[in-house]
């Protein structure tokens, strides 16, 4: 009697419980992408973050302009760096407000279940963030060239605005992410962007010269860092002192990353 041998199969490899580096990139960049199409389904942040700005420069070269700076021309010059900084503040809310909504919506329930790194729909949210963040700065730019703002420096001047404005909203993001975690609703997180950041924005450099001000409210205005990375935009754009400036920026963006980002982090570990 012949024996039957019974057919063998090869037991299929155990999934690996790590998510390579790379796979960790790619999920990030797909996950960044996708709340980038997601402007598609919701207007008004495109409303937000694109015609808002252009009405501030608008609002405030045209009516306040000539009260403020002796003629529009010459105050747009010394406010469109300001304007950035402020824009660039207000948007990085959209990292907080899209993060809750993803919380209390359930996807970040639907993403846990997914073979993905745990880290990747958090950066692809700060990614997607600096990618709206680079559309903004070179809107308002173009904006303001065509009402007549010029460049009083160089081609490495502009880039530098970028790179710097890019580094203060990465590390400003993680406020936002923080505010996002632990907000009941995305109503809460914007919230929080009206009654903090508009004092912040405010009492600083960004709409008038610091000299103006009264002497008890300069001190506080000398060291917001808000004041500090308006005056150096406007020295990377315009002119004036730059290296100082731009190092007190730097930093005050690891301080802030260095504050925020292991909070949010376990905030969110908490959370999720």
């Amino acid at each position: 009697m012949s024996a039957i041998t019974a057919p063998t199969t090869t037991a299929a490899p155990p999934l690996s419980p790590r998510v390579s580096p790379i796979d960790g990139v790619r999920q990030t960049l797909t996950l960044g992408w996708r709340t980038l199409v997601q402007v598609r389904h919701n207007p008004f942040e495109l409303l937000d973050f694109s015609i808002q700005p252009i009405m501030f420069v608008l609002l405030f070269t045209y009516v306040f302009g000539g009260a403020i700076g002796g003629s529009p021309g010459a105050y747009l010059t010394f406010a469109l760096p300001g304007i950035l900084v402020m824009n660039m503040l207000f948007v990085t809310m959209y990292v907080g407000t899209g993060l809750n909504t993803d919380l209390t919506k359930g996807v970040f329930d639907r993403l846990r279940s997914l073979p993905i790194a745990r880290w990747a729909p958090l950066a692809g949210r700060i990614t997607a963030d600096l990618v709206k963040q680079a559309w903004s700065i070179a809107l308002l730019l173009l904006v303001g060239v065509i009402l007549g703002f010029r460049v009083g420096t160089n081609m490495a001047g502009l880039i530098g605005v970028f790179l710097l404005l890019l580094a203060f909203a990465l590390a400003f993001s993680w406020v936002s992410v923080l505010v996002g975690v632990l907000a009941k609703d995305p109503e809460h997180v914007q919230i929080f962007g009206f009654t903090a950041l508009f004092p912040l924005t405010f009492v600083s450099s960004v709409f008038v010269p610091t000299e103006t001000m009264p002497g008890w409210l300069q001190a506080f205005v000398k060291v917001n860092p808000v004041t500090i990375l308006a005056d150096a935009t406007r020295g990377l754009l315009v002119g004036g002192p730059v290296a100082t400036p731009v190092m007190q920026t730097l930093l005050w963006a690891a301080v802030i990353a260095a504050v925020f980002a292991p909070l949010a982090v376990w905030a969110f570990k908490r959370r999720v």
